[in-house]
């Protein structure tokens, strides 16, 4: 009976020490410098589309097909219940830590997503036109909650 409880105590102990928790200010800042700078790839590359209202229309669209799941429809989480309790929080698209990339990095990370984050890679989802566009968008995001909330699959 007692390694019994010594056992359920340990599995309780380690359980503990698994929860997910936010990362600390101090996490994010070094973090968002490794990414910046190390990890992240195309920080020379140039968006090949112009920012004009049709190119960021178009960005608007693949970025409402691809990734409003995550983000919303407008970048900043609207209507996304799950973006704060994620481990590390989904960011808001209009954050100085998003919008410090580069063009080529905010592409180079649709692309090939971002690790350790839940960003999923879009290569062979998402053509180049559309990453480029979502780019686009990702610098010409609307107020947070002007384009109300997205509907979601089983939502009644």
């Amino acid at each position: 009976m007692m390694i019994s409880t010594r056992l359920t105590l340990g599995l309780a102990l380690a359980l503990a020490a698994c929860k997910a928790t936010p990362p600390s200010r101090f996490e994010r800042a070094v973090a968002a410098q490794v990414k910046r700078h190390v990890t992240v790839g195309g920080k020379s590359d140039r968006n090949p589309f112009p920012a004009t209202e049709q190119n960021v229309s178009r960005g608007r669209k693949a970025f409402s097909a691809y990734c409003m799941a995550c983000h919303g429809l407008d970048g900043q989480n609207t209507g996304v219940p799950f973006a704060e309790a994620m481990s590390p929080p989904v960011p808001r698209l209009t954050a100085p830590e998003v919008q410090l990339y580069t063009d080529g990095q905010l592409h180079w990370i649709i692309e090939n997503g971002l690790f350790p984050s839940g960003m999923p890679a879009a290569r062979g989802i998402l053509d180049d036109e559309q990453m480029w566009r979502i780019v686009l968008f990702i610098r010409h995001l609307p107020p947070a909650g002007s384009l109300g909330e997205q509907a979601t699959r089983g939502a009644r």
